[in-house]
């Protein structure tokens, strides 16, 4: 499929060549140009011979010259360049197939994609790759690349993703770390499945391929109240949870020990859920698992305190904060850490109960605006309203059930302001500076 180009940046190397709106980009140095992957590798040179087609079918060559790894200048009609890749399996815990009727179309699309991975560091499963992108992968070198591993055993990932590929995984990992390509994987842990032995075996083989696996977090299954006709699984509480941390952190020791790296690493929400004391900042090493929530709390912390030296003034208009009930005591600990004015301009630190997807659901990131505004409504909220970024999505404007920062914000009578998830960020946005 040609990719079709809809935008040429003024000035560029592009416009230069007299590359035009509503041409289609075909080869760059004799090179099919099938998506985003193949555009960006192989427009780096400062010499290209490009083949494009004209809107009237016609091919023409144009050549190019420019500062190596310069970028062209082109748009195209979609991020990808392509379609992206839909997902193949029937996991026993995916999440999408716990979401309610109703919600905007695209929270029900299922992604699998590997250039996503590579791209916007989204985990895929590998299991719609075909060989012709498993051999792109390891000619182009495209890594890191992020995996969501579940079990080394092949039965037992079978069972889980529910799909008859899914026991190709570790074998299609080794072919990735023979050649060089770094791998950061996340196992989602399910209770009485891979949890326990099963656990124990696929950190054993994932370490077997470090350093090419450089990193693999383990979290706790996400389950909502939306389950009728699924598999039946089981959340985790404080006792399994502690028995998960425990064999991931001593398996971690011997890692480090070892290895000079953890790799293993549990989410901030096991800790929660055993009702353990955080790791220590340095334990977190690079926070390379950040994104899954591994350590996120941590650096808050961290970033909080080396930020507090810079604010010189202590005094602040009244505000609240609200955020899930996992996050609220540690939120409620920062803010009685600061200076006396701004401590006191907080009229309240809100843990909003997840009432849309079940109370086992207790993370800022799927909070609805419904359960927002129902919970805060006439309360005393200051003259502002601070919320974690994760809460809204399409821009950073609207919720997960299509409730909009300006419809929160006139229910509640006060500003409803998104916060980035930084320590920093928040003291900003606290202290106005």
């Amino acid at each position: 499929m040609a990719a079709q180009i809809t935008a040429v940046e003024p000035g560029s190397p592009a416009e230069r060549a007299g590359i035009r709106v509503g041409e289609s980009l075909l080869e760059v140095d004799g090179n099919p140009i099938a998506d985003v992957l193949d555009y960006e590798y192989f427009t780096y040179d400062a010499r290209l011979s490009l083949i494009l087609q004209t809107a009237e079918g016609k091919r023409r060559k144009v050549r190019i010259r420019k500062g190596a790894g310069e970028p062209l200048g082109l748009s195209f009609e979609t991020y990808l360049m392509d379609r992206i890749n839909s997902c193949s399996n029937h996991c026993l815990f995916c999440f999408v197939d716990q979401l309610p009727p109703g919600l905007r179309e695209s929270l029900y699309f299922k992604d699998d994609d590997a250039r996503l991975s590579f791209l916007t560091s989204s985990y895929i499963t590998m299991t719609n790759l075909t060989e012709r992108e498993i051999r792109r992968i390891l000619d182009l070198k495209i890594s890191p690349l992020y995996i969501s591993v579940h079990a080394s055993d092949p039965g037992l990932r079978c069972k889980l993703l529910g799909n008859r590929r899914a026991g190709e995984c570790m074998d299609l990992m080794g072919r990735f770390a023979r050649q060089g390509i770094t791998m950061h994987c996340q196992i989602v842990s399910c209770r009485g499945l891979n949890d326990g032995e099963a656990l124990q075996e696929t950190m054993e083989a994932l370490r077997a391929l470090h350093p090419a696996v450089a990193s693999v977090s383990v979290v706790p299954v996400g389950l909502t109240k939306h389950r009728q006709g699924l598999y039946p699984l089981e959340p985790y509480d404080r006792s399994s949870a502690e028995t998960v941390v425990d064999r991931v952190e001593a398996y971690a020791a011997r890692c480090l020990a070892e290895c000079g790296s953890r790799i293993f690493f549990c989410s901030d929400e096991f800790y929660l859920k055993a009702e353990r004391a955080l790791p220590p900042y340095e334990a977190y090493e690079e926070f390379p698992q950040l994104e899954n929530g591994v350590g996120m709390l941590r650096l808050m912390e961290g970033e909080l305190q080396s930020a507090l030296p810079d604010f010189s003034g202590d005094t602040a208009r009244p505000f609240s904060v609200a955020t899930g009930l996992a996050a609220r005591p540690w939120l409620r600990q920062w803010i009685d850490s600061m200076p006396q004015g701004l401590r006191e301009a907080c009229r309240g630190v809100y843990g909003i109960e997840n009432r849309f997807f079940g109370d086992t659901v207790d993370v800022a990131g799927l909070i609805t605006g419904g359960d927002l505004m129902d919970q805060l409504e006439g309360r005393d909220l200051g003259e502002r309203l601070l919320i974690p970024a994760v809460m809204v999505r399409l821009g950073g404007d609207m919720f997960l059930d299509d409730v909009t920062l300006a419809q929160a914000s006139e229910r509640l009578g006060v500003p409803v302001i998104p916060v980035e998830s930084d320590g920093y960020a928040l003291l900003c946005a606290i202290a106005e500076e």
